[in-house]
Parts: structure tokens; C-alpha cells; sequence
């Protein structure tokens, strides 16, 4: 089976790396550099944390097992230390009790901690103690670049053909075949579209909807701030997330910062300065969470730009009637790759998968989406 994969972000990487595996002949067309869209803009948190409905949450469970698995013991790119949360607004500790009992009754490895043993979890914790602290265990963080050489590495090793700065520029259901901007065709059995926030007009090429919510939208769910820090002396090894601010380490003593409800003033057309108004804003929350941090500063402050398909769900699957162009298009790319690598796979090769089953494109009637903005994310949502 010849195999065309359109892009090469993380998603791409874990499908083309799957194929090969299975002894596919894979050709991996991306428009720019590998791994410079979506992938290099993610917190990185691999979880299942706040997925909902239960479909979405399974798969996103399966997904964190997937990771698990293909780390396979200690690796410089996958971190399983676990995830520590904590409330210190009334409306955070309402939103996460509700979450916790939710989880619970799902089976999902979940621990609510004393002070006193988060702490010792993370000794420079900044802990007030009429907090709430809750810890998810089995939850990790990947440095995205890392995982997705890793998987890249693989799918060439393999035998896979990555081609960078190559854009689709038409595509050809009837052969199937891919043009590219210079003129070149390439032919195939399948087309595998993982163009990460670019989806809907590569699905277009084909004559295809594959919705997606606006990734330039200012001030959307699909765009937020991403912070870095300088090297910090503050002790961390894990993700933290806290009512104004999340954490997580980031390589060489830095830590990566979100502050959810700042996402609001978000515009990939306008990234703001690392010594402004936004990074002073959002450095000066870092002190309430991890000591010996006050006074840190950012090395940068990216915008990053989720693809996020129309009803905010993961879409996989054939999207045209004859099963050569299948789609894969989700916000939860870092959690998923791994996991829907093997089970696109496993797709194309006519085994259809039950965690699949109801994140079909074909849920979209063609001409009758409706695609609305949504608004940034609040403090205690992921």
C-alpha cells in the first residue's frame, strides 16, 4: 500500500511512523519545515483530564496509555511525573470537585492531597494552606520537539519519504493523486490529510468539508498565549496548573507558563513583546505558585493556534464515499498522536477501531456547518 501523508507535525509523524511499521510505502508531503506548526505551540500535556463527552474522554485515556507504551521506561522526551492541580478560588475548587468525582467515577487515577504531601511532591510549591490540591498520577508532559523527532526519526528509518517545503496544491480523488506547488504529482492508494489548523482547505482541494473553527481568530479557543522563561533556580518536575497560572518545566531550567484567562487578548497577527505589559503580567503571577521566582523574565512569548475542528471533537476517519482521502484533525494532537498513529493504521489496513467510531468527518453534513467562534478558555478548564 502507497501511503501520501499531508503534513508532518506530530500527528503526521505517529501516522507515517505506523505505516511503516506495517510495511506501507509512505510518502510525507509538508508544506513548510516539519514540526513548525501546531506542534511547536503546545503545552504539551498529555492527559485526559476535562475531555467530554465520554467518547472523547476514552480515546483521550487510550491516548495517555499510548504514550505510556511507547516510551517504554525513561526517555529524554516523555516525563510521566504526573499532574498537580490546585484551587485557591471558589470557583476554581467548585469546577474541580465536580471534575474529580466525575473522573472518579470514570476509573481514572485521581488523588486528592494534603498540603502537606504536595508539597513534598513539589517542595517550592507557593501552597496557601486553605487550598485544594488534587493529583492525576498517570497524566505526563513531553517536550514536543523531542517526541516528535522521535516519531519522525522512526518513519524514516522505516523507510518513509518526508518531503519538507512541499505544498499541496490540488488533489485528485479519481486516481487519487497529490500536486504540489512545482508542478510535481504524486500518486497513491490513500491520502492521509494530518494538516494540523490547515485541514479544511486541504479537505477542500478534494472537493471535501472537514470543518474547523478559524485558527487566526483573536481572542478565540483556538488561539492562546504560550510563555517561556529564562533559567529559573526553582525546583519543578512536573505540570501544575493553579487558578491563575500553569507550570510546567520546560529543559535547562526554564518553565513554560499559560495563563488561561489572558488568552482573551490573543491575536496571531500581533505577538506581544517579551518585556511588556503581558509578560510583566504574567511573571508576576509565577511567585504565588513556585518560590524563588520573583523577578524572572521571559526569553519569549509565542501565540500558539490550536486546530480545533467546528464542534471542538477530534475528527478521524475516510471522508469521501470511495475510502481514499481520510482526515485526521484534533485539539488533542500531543495526547493522541501516538495512539491514533497506530489506529489510522489499523483503519487503512480495513480494521476499523470503536474508539473511532464516532469522530467521523461524515458528522458534518457538507454546506450545513455551522463554524461559530467560541471564546478563550477560563481558569481551571484545559
Amino acid at each position: 500500500m502507497h501511503v501520501i501523508v499531508i503534513g508532518a507535525g506530530v500527528v503526521g509523524a505517529a501516522v507515517a511512523t505506523a505505516l511503516a511499521r506495517r510495511g506501507a510505502d509512505v510518502t510525507v508531503l509538508d508544506a513548510g519545515r516539519p514540526g513548525a506548526g501546531t506542534t511547536t505551540t503546545s503545552f504539551a500535556w498529555v492527559n485526559a483530564n476535562n475531555k467530554d463527552p465520554l467518547p472523547y474522554f476514552e480515546l483521550n485515556n487510550a491516548g495517555v496509555a499510548a504514550h505510556h507504551a511507547l516510551a517504554g521506561g525513561p526517555t529524554p522526551w516523555f516525563f510521566p511525573t504526573g499532574h498537580l492541580e490546585w484551587a485557591t478560588t471558589d470557583e476554581h475548587a467548585t469546577q474541580l470537585a465536580a471534575r474529580v468525582a466525575k473522573l472518579e467515577g470514570r476509573g481514572y487515577p485521581v488523588r486528592r492531597l494534603t498540603r502537606a504531601e504536595a508539597l513534598a511532591l513539589e517542595p517550592d510549591l507557593v501552597a496557601p494552606a486553605d487550598a485544594e490540591f488534587v493529583f492525576y498520577p498517570q497524566e505526563a508532559h513531553t517536550l514536543p520537539g523531542l517526541l516528535h523527532a522521535r516519531l519522525l526519526g522512526e518513519a524514516r528509518d522505516r523507510g518513509a519519504t518526508v518531503v519538507p517545503h512541499t505544498e499541496v496544491t490540488g488533489i485528485d480523488l479519481g486516481a487519487p493523486a497529490v500536486t504540489t506547488a512545482s508542478g510535481d504529482e504524486h500518486g497513491a492508494d490513500v491520502i492521509v490529510s494530518c494538516a494540523g489548523r490547515w485541514s479544511t482547505s486541504v479537505a477542500a482541494l478534494a472537493g471535501l468539508d472537514v470543518p474547523l473553527l478559524d485558527p487566526d481568530l483573536a481572542g478565540s479557543a483556538t488561539v492562546g498565549f504560550l510563555a517561556t522563561t529564562e533559567p529559573v533556580p526553582a525546583r519543578l518536575s512536573r505540570i501544575l496548573t493553579h487558578s491563575r497560572l500553569n507550570v510546567r518545566p520546560d529543559g535547562g531550567g526554564r518553565l513554560l507558563l499559560q495563563a488561561l484567562d489572558l488568552d482573551g487578548a490573543a491575536d496571531p497577527a500581533a505577538p506581544p513583546p517579551a518585556d511588556g505589559p503581558l509578560a510583566a503580567e504574567i511573571t508576576g503571577r509565577l511567585p504565588d505558585v513556585l518560590a524563588l521566582t520573583g523577578g524572572t523574565r521571559l526569553e519569549k512569548i509565542r501565540v500558539g493556534q490550536r486546530p480545533l475542528p467546528a464542534d471542538g471533537l477530534t475528527i478521524a476517519g475516510f471522508a469521501d464515499p470511495d475510502r481514499r482521502f481520510y482526515a485526521v484533525a484534533t485539539h488533542s494532537g500531543i495526547t493522541l498522536a501516538p495512539l491514533l498513529g497506530d489506529l489510522v493504521t489499523d483503519e487503512l489496513f480495513g480494521a476499523e477501531s470503536p474508539l473511532l467510531a464516532a469522530f467521523r468527518p461524515t458528522r458534518f453534513a457538507r454546506g450545513a456547518t455551522e463554524v461559530t467562534p467560541t471564546a478563550a478558555r477560563r481558569p481551571g478548564e484545559q
